[in-house]
């Protein structure tokens, strides 16, 4: 299909159907749900699915699904499948706006635009399944409404029960305030961070203040590690990583008079190198251990994983721009920097190239707006159509580009 011809049938589907995407992206903003609970958000994805004759299948965990498009007897669908996928939970906060679509739930709201991922990634399914109906799909495309992305779990769960299985590529789409609704923002390359927590544990004989040289001046050698080992960190790794390690709690003593005998720092590690993120453990243990052990104290190091870096690939990322291009116009896309925030998406991308990009959802013209994670949280819902367009057109755009390539249906997932 020409660019022409795939703009204007996506002009006409978003006619017919975008206050039915904003009604469901505000019905998802008013019922949010949180990592793992996501029951009434998959069944609302489930139904409108299974209106239009596709057959999503829930994930094992009951929350979460997944969908193909295209018939897998035609010759055309004989391809690499494409993946697309949106995420589904809420955060922990209380919704602070005056909207008649304002969280219906205590402690819980939309405030990173998973609602929009969700309803964007709907429509560009719908869509997609009309274009499969006119014989029109050349290949498959595979829709991931994924659990759990604030988690840092979900993705894993997704790759756990086969989702990926056969894709050639993946792409998702995440709101981002700074952007003007109707851009894009694209990046090669590390386009999201490693995120990981670190928690230190010292502990020694503990005594009295006035005589630290007879003990183990355990406070002291905590102000060591919370001072010293993000310094060590600048002089052993490659400063272009951004490897970042930045304390959030200290915990020691009970007495101004007491040497303590434990004493506990937690923190985050961030890093935007992957050869960076696998080295960190050992090397902080190493870092630590060296401290420690000029003061006389046992270190403890509890290292939690939680997500690589996600790194766009450089073809994944020049379809999406192209696709955006076509569909969206002159100066719809624009460069991205990158964020030391993290993202599961780096799961899939691991295994599979792809692509993330910045969805903008700001009113153009707009002085101020709310960052992601904030309780007041909003977004220009004319960014839905955006995202619908953008996904739907890499989708085609991917499915054209890439080699021959059997598709195999998902594997391993059982319920519906």
């Amino acid at each position: 299909m020409a660019a022409g011809d795939l703009t204007a049938a996506l002009d006409d589907f978003l006619a017919a159907h975008q206050a039915e995407l904003i009604e469901f992206r505000r019905d998802l903003h008013a019922h949010p749900e949180l990592a793992h609970a996501e029951s009434r958000t998959t069944g609302q994805v489930v139904r409108r699915l299974s209106a239009a004759g596709l057959r999503p299948v829930t994930l094992p965990k009951g929350t979460g699904v997944l969908a193909d498009i295209g018939d897998d007897t035609d010759s055309a669908a004989e391809r690499r499948v494409v993946a697309l996928r949106a995420d589904l939970d809420a955060l922990p906060m209380t919704d602070a706006k005056d909207v008649p679509y304002r969280s219906t739930v205590p402690g819980a709201c939309h405030a990173c635009g998973h609602d929009v991922h969700t309803t964007a990634l709907l429509g560009a399914g719908l869509f997609l399944a009309s274009q499969a109906a006119a014989g029109l799909l050349p290949g498959r495309v595979r829709l991931i409404f994924q659990p759990a992305e604030e988690a840092s779990t979900g993705a894993l769960d997704v790759v756990a029960a086969g989702g990926i299985a056969s894709a050639g590529r993946i792409f998702a789409l995440h709101c981002d305030p700074r952007l003007d609704a109707g851009q894009v923002g694209v990046r090669s390359g590390a386009i999201t961070a490693a995120c990981d927590q670190i928690r230190v544990r010292l502990s020694g004989p503990g005594g009295h203040t006035a005589r630290p040289h007879l003990t183990a001046d355990l406070v002291y050698a905590l102000g060591k590690i919370i001072t010293e080992l993000p310094a060590a960190l600048s002089r052993r790794v490659d400063p272009r990583s951004s490897l970042s390690l930045v304390w959030g709690r200290v915990s020691a003593g009970s007495t101004p008079n007491a040497i303590p005998d434990a004493g506990v720092v937690e923190g985050t590690v961030r890093c935007l190198d992957d050869d960076a993120w696998h080295i960190a453990p050992d090397l902080l243990k190493e870092l630590i251990d060296s401290i420690a052990c000029g003061y006389r104290v046992t270190a403890e190091l509890s290292y939690r994983r939680f997500v690589p870096p996600t790194v766009n690939d450089a073809a994944s990322t020049a379809m999406l721009s192209a696709a955006a291009l076509d569909v969206l116009g002159a100066g719809s896309v624009v460069h991205t920097p990158q964020s030391l925030g993290g993202e599961d998406f780096a799961w899939y991308v691991e295994s599979v190239p792809g692509a993330l990009a910045r969805l903008g959802t700001r009113v153009p013209g707009s002085a101020t707006a709310l960052d992601l994670h904030q309780p007041a949280f909003d977004v220009d819902e004319r960014a839905i159509a955006v995202g619908v367009k953008v996904l739907a057109a890499t989708a085609i755009t991917a499915l054209w580009d890439d080699g021959p390539l059997v598709a195999q249906p998902f594997p391993g997932v059982t319920g519906g």
